[in-house]
């Protein structure tokens, strides 16, 4: 629901082309630069991924279903796109970006992302750095209401973006079929050949 009203909010539509093979996201405006920092405390920015292809998830490692779910899947697409095309998948960066920059540090977002893959990138930062991010997704997000206990939950907007290699939006991945990754593995070769 929060990503039908992002898309809606983004003016997500596609170009006035009516070629079969445009990205279906082609000409959206989502994605921009932003200025985070890396499991080291490194500032990284999008431009930083410039020349490769990007995929792009917002979430938080606290989350007890919903992001562990859509990462697994999304990295086990991942994982079988490289293993059929490994030269490819070398110039494509999964990213994941915390909308929960108060309990995301830099060394949690780091070990949530390795427990996923060494090859996806988590990322953090301020609360107005992660704004500005989550702001050029058209990512929404709020903190839910906090538990005698200090705990709480974050509602997000859940889409895995797959960027190209100049930032530009070409599709959403289909982290919501369940299967092997077989479905993210089929996007990610549709829009990197």
């Amino acid at each position: 629901m929060l990503l039908a009203a992002a898309l809606l909010a983004s003016g997500c539509q596609p170009g006035s082309s009516t070629n079969a093979d445009e990205a279906p996201l082609a000409g959206a405006t989502i994605g921009g630069p932003f200025e985070l920092v890396d499991k080291n405390g490194k500032t990284v920015r999008w431009s930083d991924f410039d020349g490769k292809y990007r995929i792009v998830y917002f979430g938080y490692s606290y989350c007890p279903d919903v992001c562990p779910m859509d990462v697994a899947r999304l990295m086990k697409g991942y994982g079988q796109f490289k293993k059929d095309n490994p030269k490819i998948a070398a110039e494509v960066q999964p990213i994941f970006i915390s909308i929960d920059p108060e309990r995301d540090t830099p060394e949690v977002i780091g070990e949530f992302a390795n427990a996923f893959s060494n090859d996806l990138i988590g990322l953090t930062g301020t609360p107005e750095q992660v704004k500005v991010a989550a702001d050029a997704f058209k990512v929404v997000y709020r903190q839910g209401e906090t538990a005698a206990n200090g705990q709480y939950l974050m509602d997000h907007t859940t889409a895995a973006y797959l960027m190209g290699r100049k930032g530009e939006p070409l599709a959403l991945l289909p982290i919501d079929v369940v299967d092997q990754g077989e479905a993210v593995a089929a996007e990610l070769e549709k829009w990197t050949s």
